[in-house]
């Protein structure tokens, strides 16, 4: 096999998982102040999926052939032009790119250096490789975004989810009081994250259960449920809901200025220098990766086909390299 060429997964068309397939295509090369990954794991998420079908980030990656991903734990295994802070040998992680295409389902990747941070050493690559977006959405919208302070009240909804799992620890670490909304089955060890209260979305609605919430983490959105509009039934005068997977509506918009509330888009954003801060983080204990899941690159169908049950714990994973 050509050393300029690698496996990665493709898609032609859009549709359901059986439009991915596995097959070898040109290696890139990094530009000056890019670095060349080895990709050892990549993760899952639900973008992943939307785009897959044509929604999510379609738009931006345009009609296919294209390779989905955005979440990669590796080595560096070149250096472009001007690179300093990365050599060759160092074990990174990162979001490449977002929103537009990084190709993470792939054995390499390339990407400016600074949107890659140090691997924390406290886990493998699969649990690196779980981190970026999620932790990444979490703390950009915990910390950037709602500016979260100690003993405010925090609601965070799909809380075992990627982006929910981190959200909590972010929350509790930063001394708010946590509620979380997941099934039943998903309570105990939701607290063991740092969750102060539970609730059990498939028997109670959240509204009747909690009040006086500074912010809403709304990771759900008003297709299912509506449950961005209703989030804005628990906010204090003055609550700030930040949604997160759909945005805000001008219905969902006018409804916040009527119950006297803010609400706030979102989108993450490439950040080698929060990850290196969550890295930090991990490494010292304070923040828990969940893999609920791992499948092999060719697999990747599979894969999706688990995650668009909305029913895993944390976040499912690619290996790609041992």
């Amino acid at each position: 096999m050509s050393a300029d060429t690698m496996l990665a997964v493709v898609q032609d068309g859009f549709g359901g998982p059986e439009v991915l397939r596995v097959q070898r295509v040109p290696r890139p090369v990094p530009l000056p102040t890019e670095v060349l990954v080895r990709v050892h794991a990549a993760g899952i998420n639900p973008v992943d999926w939307k785009t897959r079908d044509g929604s999510g980030m379609a738009g931006v990656l345009g009609e296919p052939p294209f390779t989905l991903g955005w979440d990669v734990s590796g080595v560096v295994e070149e250096v472009g032009f001007g690179v300093t802070t990365l050599k060759v040998g160092d074990e990174v992680y990162g979001m490449p790119w977002f929103p537009r295409a990084a190709n993470a389902y792939a054995e390499y990747v390339t990407a400016p250096a600074r949107q890659f941070a140090r691997k924390p050493a406290t886990v493998d690559h699969v649990h690196a490789a779980a981190v970026p977006l999620a932790a990444l959405t979490a703390w950009q919208a915990v910390v950037d975004t709602a500016h979260i302070q100690a003993g405010q009240r925090v609601l965070i909804t799909a809380a075992a989810g990627g982006v929910g799992h981190f959200a909590v620890q972010f929350a509790q670490h930063l001394g708010a009081h946590v509620i979380a909304t997941a099934s039943a089955a998903r309570h105990t060890w939701l607290k063991e994250l740092g969750a102060d209260e539970t609730i059990d979305y498939t028997t109670t609605r959240f509204e009747d259960a909690t009040a006086q919430v500074d912010v809403v983490i709304e990771l759900v959105g008003d297709a299912h449920d509506r449950t961005s509009t209703r989030s804005l039934k628990v906010l204090r005068p003055g609550g700030l809901l930040v949604t997160i997977p759909a945005g805000v509506s001008p219905e969902l918009a006018q409804a916040a200025e009527a119950a006297g509330v803010r609400v706030t888009p979102f989108l993450v954003e490439p950040d080698g220098a929060a990850l290196t801060t969550i890295g930090g983080l991990i490494d010292a204990g304070h923040v828990a990766v969940a893999v609920d899941e791992t499948f092999p690159l060719e697999q990747a169908g599979s894969a999706h086909t688990r995650g668009e049950t909305g029913r895993t714990r944390g976040k499912l994973v690619l290996t790609v390299t041992d």
